[in-house]
């Protein structure tokens, strides 16, 4: 099956989650506490990214915490409000519309 093009908004979205991860991956508490709660394990992540239910949680995990969410921005530069349109976009009703 063939992949639809992803819409601006979508791809946006995805790179704010992959930049979440990417955040992560140098905070080994939080990593471990969202791979357990999330139950991937560590060497699943690779293919996980590909999984649109990985990359929405990844935003759910910080837009559940304003700590976390604000310790990101301020590490990444990435503005709260990116995040708050990633988790519209990725958490919407298909998990994915155009916004």
């Amino acid at each position: 099956m063939k992949r639809q093009k992803e819409t601006p908004a979508r791809e946006d979205a995805d790179a704010t989650a992959l930049s979440i991860l990417g955040w992560l991956a140098g905070e080994p508490d939080l990593l471990s506490r969202f791979l357990a709660l999330t139950g991937v394990a560590p060497g699943e992540v690779r293919n996980a990214v590909n999984d649109p239910g990985f990359l929405a949680g990844l935003v759910d995990f910080l837009m559940e915490h304003e700590p976390t969410l604000l310790a990101f921005s301020a590490a990444t530069g990435i503005p709260p409000e990116a995040v708050v349109h990633a988790h519209a976009v990725l958490s919407g009703p298909h998990g994915g519309g155009d916004f």
